[in-house]
């Protein structure tokens, strides 16, 4: 076992770590509060190839690993998890879903303009009434031989109204359950597509969130990614992937506001020393740095399991789950060490502890993870 990271890893990580304290830490505060989208932030990470990590190079993507990715992921959502959100589903859900499951055509055509951050995409797969239950599709994709005819709508889309690219999951052969449902590459602007309104979030305000709908949107058969029914396959192979980017958001998360936590620490001063020097709070740090550490060990592992080709099912899910309940309960604690100074936007603190809860909801709530965990270990 090699706990140590390779010069490349480290290089990735100075470059996001500066990104985020250079470009995304001024005027967050401001962002979160007037729900503005990172769109200057977004761009300069396209450039620098963020949004397209572990896309191959042909596709104009970094060719780079998932652990560099996921190093990535961390150093930004400890500034910013409204920019990191994007970076993850353009990579994870987006990206990664094409240039694994899509045909030669469309990767020349989608993904190599995602992969360099010409564009953004967006992965539509949750519904008013199938969130959890992604099996429940009410949106439907009719095969008109050609062409699909696309009705419905879609809810809590991040990057829904700044995607250029969305790929939609919609039900063609209600009888056929989950093996009738379809993926299909959806154009903004495509006669039909209409986008909601935004969504007034708790977290991540920056970041884009909206309902979208479908109204006898014409989507050509050659827009399918895979075979006829593959669409729900292809969403849980995306989804089981994205929750190791969601997993290093909530690492992120985590991780700043103990830095943060620690900082104030070691300056604020009550009863004649630095609070630090209190067992109360000394002991707070400690549990914080452990339960940090134990979530970066389990979203590395799923990490290179992805990378060395093992099914990476349980360690993604063991590592969201673990990692988002981290990010809760570190970014709790680092608002109760700042006192009333932690209830003031001024210090970051109350933003991370409202970013964390999402973790513990997109890409597969908690109870979902438990349930993909108690399959797999009851299976053994």
């Amino acid at each position: 076992m090699d706990f140590s990271l390779s010069e490349e890893h480290i290089m990735i990580q100075q470059a996001a770590r500066d990104f985020a304290n250079n470009e995304l830490l001024p005027g967050v505060i401001e962002r979160d509060e007037n729900q503005t989208f990172p769109h200057e932030q977004i761009k300069k990470l396209g450039e620098l190839g963020f949004l397209g990590m572990m896309t191959d190079t042909q596709y104009n993507g970094s060719g780079m690993d998932t652990l560099s990715y996921v190093i990535a992921m961390e150093e930004l959502s400890k500034v910013d998890a409204s920019a990191s959100v994007v970076v993850s589903v353009n990579n994870s859900l987006v990206c990664w879903g094409l240039e694994a499951f899509g045909n030669e055509e469309q990767k020349q055509k989608y993904l190599s303009r995602l992969a360099s951050g010409e564009v953004i995409g967006a992965f539509c797969l949750s519904e008013p009434e199938a969130g959890s239950d992604a099996t429940s599709q009410k949106t439907t994709a009719i095969d008109k031989g050609d062409h699909y005819i696309l009705n419905g709508t879609k809810n809590w889309i991040t990057n829904g109204g700044t995607a250029d690219i969305y790929l939609v999951i919609a039900q063609t052969n209600r009888e056929k359950g989950h093996k009738g449902i379809n993926a299909l590459i959806v154009e903004k602007g495509m006669d039909g597509f209409e986008i909601g309104p935004k969504e007034n979030k708790l977290g991540i305000r920056g970041s884009d969130t909206h309902s979208l709908n479908f109204n006898d949107v014409k989507v050509p058969k050659e827009n399918r990614i895979g075979e006829d029914g593959f669409g729900f396959k292809f969403a849980m192979k995306t989804l089981s992937g994205g929750r190791i980017g969601i997993a290093a958001q909530a690492l992120g998360i985590a991780a700043g506001a103990y830095e943060l936590a620690l900082k104030y620490a070691k300056e604020r001063k009550a009863f004649g020393t630095e609070i630090a020097n209190h067992q109360a709070i000394a002991f707070k740090l400690a549990d914080m740095h452990t339960q940090i550490e134990a979530a970066r060990n389990l979203v590395y592992k799923s990490a290179w399991e992805k990378d060395n080709g093992k099914n990476y099912d349980l360690s993604s899910a063991m590592a969201k789950l673990y990692a988002s309940k981290v990010a809760m309960e570190t970014t709790v604690e680092a608002v109760q060490i700042h006192g009333g100074n932690g209830f003031v936007k001024d210090y970051h603190v109350e933003r991370l502890m409202r970013d964390a809860k999402i973790t513990q909801i997109y890409e597969g709530t908690s109870e979902i993870q438990k349930i993909v965990i108690s399959r797999s270990i009851l299976q053994n």
